[in-house]
């Protein structure tokens, strides 16, 4: 089976010369590509008995990294299945304009908050309408970087 780690380290670096991602892009990249593998160490355990060896490779710990945060993430999910109330729901999607994606990218605090306080700004408005809703709604506002391509 090919993981997320397989992929980061055949073509990571081929990605960076192209791109040029941010610190924090490259710092969960380099977790991901050495995580459990001797880059980041190991502990050794012996049987008094047998004598039989095991390693086991310390995980990078990165919140970006599905082989340290898989487990994680289940827990998550599990606990997040037991709040949810029998109510009808919306899935909304809001897309920037690619001709704007670079000029986001290079001001990704300021334009992500600006982004999210209109989102926010504008359900709120169009639910209280009684044209649309009229109610008053709540919502979580999920940030994903990246398109159906994974661009």
């Amino acid at each position: 089976m090919i993981t997320v780690q397989d992929v980061f380290s055949k073509f990571y670096t081929a990605y960076q010369n192209e791109y040029s991602p941010n610190k924090m892009q490259s710092c969960a990249s380099r977790c991901i590509i050495a995580c459990r593998t001797s880059e980041l160490g190991a502990t050794v355990y012996k049987c008094n008995s047998c004598e039989h060896t095991s390693v086991s490779y310390n995980s990078c710990k990165n919140r970006h990294c599905p082989l340290c945060q898989g487990v994680k993430k289940a827990v998550w999910v599990d606990k997040r299945n037991k709040d949810i109330i029998d109510a009808p729901y919306f899935h909304l999607v809001f897309t920037m304009p690619s001709e704007l994606r670079m000029l986001i990218y290079q001001n990704q605090k300021l334009l992500y908050n600006l982004m999210h306080k209109c989102v926010s700004e504008t359900l709120l408005e169009l639910a209280k309408d009684k044209k649309y809703l009229g109610a008053q709604i709540g919502f979580f506002s999920i940030l994903h970087t990246w398109g159906q391509n994974l661009d």
